[in-house]
């Protein structure tokens, strides 16, 4: 793991839910002027780059903590020069924090006390004020001409130190620095430069890739053309560029798809389109190609995804959300589209497994063989995950050095093993690990297989019972790619040996929601979750309407009962496990269950006591 010494500026927008309830369409209209005019052009100007984006935040990272205070008096002064000929119910009031510290990095996010002495300056400074460290005054006192006001030494959350707060005294003439600007160190990057987006989904910052994210090598490239508005009123055309502008974001952040950017795609807006020529002009393998139609607190969306080469349709869909809450409608209905395209089990990906399995064996690439054995072990049988098994065996054959092919097999591991499948579950589960590390150890992995790496790490970290490391590798994974449904609800089992219930159930009620084709499987970890928590009525609620398709589900069932003083039902539903899969014991359950000492003494004791044989 990386680590630096980086400015870090944090800032966010100020009462911007009460402004949106009051004048919805003219508050976008001044964020996407405030955002073009003066927000895009002043992080340029001092080299900031944006790497983290939350709620209606934003971190950027600085190369110079010279440039970094400096942006942000910039950007105050500036917002102040607007906001001067504005109704003060309309203006825009930003608070920004500055800090420099050490930083954890992990892809293109940073993480540790850098940022978050950064994010508490940002929230006690006032609105308009900026706060910085005393570390940030120190090292800028004589370079710049601001004033620096002592705030006092103060104790912030998850810091052992007191940290020295002073306010930067904002009035007055800005000092125009005579030293010479250096050539900036973000040119090279800037190609692919990030660029803040004022205002879109829940008063989000945003931001685009310039040109597109990074592929992996031989991911598919998508172009999202700006959704047509057909709502019947030309100024709620706002809404229906958002909600293309917040897909491309959230597919931007897929580790599996190079996603073309707003810049490139919406110069088709309001034009015909031929899909092939488009994708032609862009050299892309599919468009995403809607339509919005908002009326009120009611929002249909139609999104259909084309292959760019053959023009025919892989999927269409239409969405309904309503609400009072414009925002909020646009967050959700992104969620679900982003959901269904990008996920391990999205259209894209579904339409590259028949893709692979459509070329002949003498052809098959790195990339063909990771997707033909995914497309089998995402068939959750024993029958699937040996199929698998072989395809990626003769894969590592002919790619041993395959950093992508030895993490899949570590999954195939863990899978085959927690599921019962294995003759050798010990050996399957030490591979777990042998796999990641050796998949980790090699230099410059893709983004694919960074997250794909993080992903097996939670569960080598699972299995070797380390729960508290394997939940931070877990968030690290879901990070690199926050819209992969899939990776999110298995990942609650990691959450669940973490003793964490509340992210467990959070993570798979992503799955159900964006990913509705596996909510069976989704409810399962969902059940799973409330069971080791001891929520066993909770549980008992969601599992019922399962069948039993795997032996854990009538066991986790059994459970529940045996807690609910049903010992009957506990009784009967052993016997359903039992029918499913004759091999099972408690000393089974032991071996592959992976949740703390106590929770699996406690179950254990629960399913002998409802009839399951000891060994």
């Amino acid at each position: 793991m990386d680590r630096k010494l980086a400015a870090i500026l944090a800032a966010d927008v100020v009462g911007y839910s009460n402004m949106m309830e009051a004048d919805e369409e003219g508050t976008f209209e001044r964020l996407r002027a405030g955002r073009k005019e003066l927000f895009e052009p002043e992080i340029a100007r001092h080299h900031g780059r944006i790497f983290k984006l939350m709620g209606d935040g934003l971190l950027a990272e600085f190369a110079s903590v010279v440039d970094a205070v400096e942006c942000a008096v910039a950007l105050q002064r500036g917002l102040a020069e607007r906001n001067a000929s504005v109704p003060e119910d309309d203006r825009i009031n930003v608070r920004i924090g500055v800090n420099l510290g050490e930083v954890v990095i992990e892809g293109d996010d940073f993480y540790g006390e850098g940022v978050n002495i950064a994010a508490r300056l940002e929230q006690m400074a006032e609105p308009g004020g900026v706060y910085v460290s005393g570390k940030v005054a120190k090292e800028v006192e004589k370079k710049l001409d601001f004033g620096f006001e002592p705030m006092g030494n103060h104790r912030m959350k998850n810091i052992d130190e007191l940290v020295p707060v002073f306010r930067v005294k904002i009035e007055g003439a800005p000092k125009i620095r005579s030293r010479s600007r250096r050539r900036n160190p973000y040119v090279p990057w800037a190609a692919a430069a990030s660029i803040a987006v004022f205002a879109t989904a829940g008063g989000a910052w945003l931001y685009f890739d310039l040109f597109g994210t990074p592929a992996s090598a031989g991911a598919p490239s998508i172009a999202v053309l700006a959704f047509d508005n057909m709502s019947g009123d030309p100024n709620l055309g706002y809404f229906s560029d958002g909600i293309s502008e917040d897909i491309i974001a959230g597919l931007a952040r897929s580790t599996d798809l190079s996603v073309i950017a707003r810049n490139s795609s919406f110069t088709y807006k309001g034009k015909p389109t031929d899909v092939r020529q488009i994708g032609k002009d862009l050299n892309v393998s599919y468009v995403l190609e809607g339509s919005v139609r908002k009326d009120v607190d009611q929002v249909r969306i139609v999104a259909q995804l084309v292959n760019a080469k053959t023009g025919a349709h892989v999927w269409a869909e239409k969405f309904d959300q309503s609400g009072d809450n414009p925002m909020a409608l646009q967050d959700a209905v992104t969620e679900k589209i982003v959901g269904a395209l990008a996920s391990d089990t999205g259209q894209i990906k579904r339409s590259r497994y028949n893709e692979a399995w459509s070329k002949d064996a003498a052809s098959l690439e790195e990339y063909d063989y990771y997707l033909r054995g995914h497309d089998r072990l995402l068939q959750n049988t024993p029958e699937g995950a040996e199929e698998a098994y072989q395809i990626w065996t003769e894969a590592l054959a002919k790619y041993p050095d395959s950093s992508l092919l030895k993490f899949k097999m570590g999954f195939l591991y863990y899978i085959r093993a927690v599921n019962g499948w294995s003759n050798n579950p010990e050996e399957d589960l030490r591979l777990v690990g042998e796999m990641a590390r050796e998949g980790m150890a090699k230099p410059n992995l893709s983004p694919l297989e960074k997250k794909l790496g993080n992903w097996l790490l939670a569960y080598a970290s699972h299995v070797e019972r380390d729960f508290k490391k394997a939940l931070a590798q877990a968030e690290a994974a879901i990070a690199m790619a926050p819209g992969d449904a899939y990776m999110a609800a298995v990942l609650a089992d990691v959450a669940i040996g973490a003793g964490d219930t509340q992210k467990a159930v959070s993570w798979s009620d992503f799955g159900i929601r964006n990913d509705p084709a596996l909510s069976y499987l989704y409810l399962w970890f969902k059940g799973w979750a409330l069971t080791a928590g001891g929520k066993y009525q909770e549980s008992a609620s969601v599992m019922e309407e399962q069948d039993d398709w795997v032996v854990h589900i009538p066991l986790i069932k059994a459970i529940n009962h045996v807690n609910m003083g049903m010992l009957d039902e506990a009784k009967a539903n052993i016997q359903k496990a039992l029918k499913v899969d004759p091999s099972w014991s408690a000393e089974k359950w032991r071996e592959i269950t992976f949740v703390s000492n106590d929770v699996l003494d406690r179950q254990v004791t629960d399913l002998i006591k409802a009839g399951l044989p000891a060994k």
